[in-house]
């Protein structure tokens, strides 16, 4: 049976990142994915700050869709604000992942795609590894520490018995249509806000190119019992983009709420979306995700060398967080 020092559930940008720094700092580290690849299938706005990403990546044109420094806010009476901003980046998300994969790969982590966790592996009530199955075979893999970076519906953290349940209030409830032959500015992402539009949430705008956007709606959950998302953003589509053609189509969840109040058990740590580390304002999660990552990562690095992987030293990931990014995201 093989063991390695971390394991890491999926292959998104919490979980590459957390495998990159965990690896760089010498553990043996194993990334299970559950798909073919890493990215896929996207399931994000794809928007992202430059300076959110550039301390994790070079920057590379390959999966720079388009570069963003505008963003404008549309009221519910149609009045419009555009703003300056930082300049960031629409991706091609699913180039992305894998770069960031590939470089955790270039540390020394191992990746496994078409590995589909399953449950946790346990040996005399303790945490030792993970069961998946890989083109129809079911395998064990042991490992010290379990980190889950499996997304917003995680299991691991479930697995483990950690509370990962929020309110219908605090998750947004999303669709988005990547739509083309459209007329769109390629440096500006728009925002449209009104209870009539999308209540508790918002509609984005993301452009590709000068004829291609990711055009999505957030809804609260609690306001998405009568109407879906889904009727929301085809009625804004028909009005804005009436001859739009769809070209991808996406839905999920995003929570929009603190950070768990549990991320660490023995033997275990979430990261990303399966935290809950989001921000609950924008929805967005990718800088959020690499920056928890590279605290994870390091932590379970130095759990390695100390041998220490109980729920008591592992919550140094937790104080780093909260220092860095939780503290803030709760104010939100």
């Amino acid at each position: 049976m093989d063991k390695y020092d971390v394991i890491v559930v999926g292959a998104g940008p919490a979980g590459s990142v957390t495998a990159r720094f965990a690896a760089e700092n010498g553990a043996k580290v194993l990334i299970l994915e559950r798909d073919r690849e890493p990215g896929i299938p996207v399931r994000c706005a794809e928007g992202v700050s430059k300076k959110g990403i550039e301390p994790f990546i070079e920057l590379d044109d390959r999966w720079i869709a388009t570069t963003i420094n505008k963003a404008k806010l549309v009221s519910p009476s149609g009045e419009s604000l555009v703003m300056n901003n930082d300049t960031g980046f629409v991706l091609e998300r699913r180039l992305f992942d894998t770069a960031l994969c590939d470089l955790a790969c270039k540390y020394g982590a191992v990746l496994l795609t078409k590995a589909n966790v399953t449950g946790l592996y346990f040996e005399n009530d303790r945490i030792a590894g993970v069961k998946y199955t890989s083109f129809g075979e079911e395998k064990i893999v042991k490992g010290d520490i379990i980190i889950g970076a499996d997304g917003v519906e995680s299991r691991v953290g479930r697995w483990a018995g950690l509370k990962t349940d929020v309110s219908l209030q605090d998750i947004d409830t999303c669709v988005q249509y990547t739509l083309t032959d459209i007329d769109v500015a390629d440096d500006t992402c728009d925002f449209y806000f009104g209870e009539k539009i999308a209540p508790g949430g918002y509609v984005w705008v993301f452009p590709k190119s000068k004829s291609t956007a990711n055009v999505g709606i957030g809804i609260a959950g609690n306001m998405a019992k009568n109407k879906s998302p889904k009727e929301y953003l085809d009625e804004f589509i028909e009005k804005k983009f009436p001859n739009a053609k769809k070209s991808y189509t996406v839905c999920g969840g995003v929570p929009t709420a603190a950070t768990l109040k549990e991320i660490v058990a023995d033997n275990i740590m979430l990261v990303g979306d399966a935290a809950r580390q989001v921000n609950p304002i924008s929805g967005g999660g990718i800088v959020q995700a690499m920056i928890a990552g590279s605290i994870a990562g390091k932590v379970a690095a130095e759990a390695v060398k100390k041998q220490r992987f109980d729920k008591k030293f592992l919550k140094k990931y937790r104080k780093e967080w909260d220092k860095r990014l939780g503290n803030t995201q709760k104010t939100m």
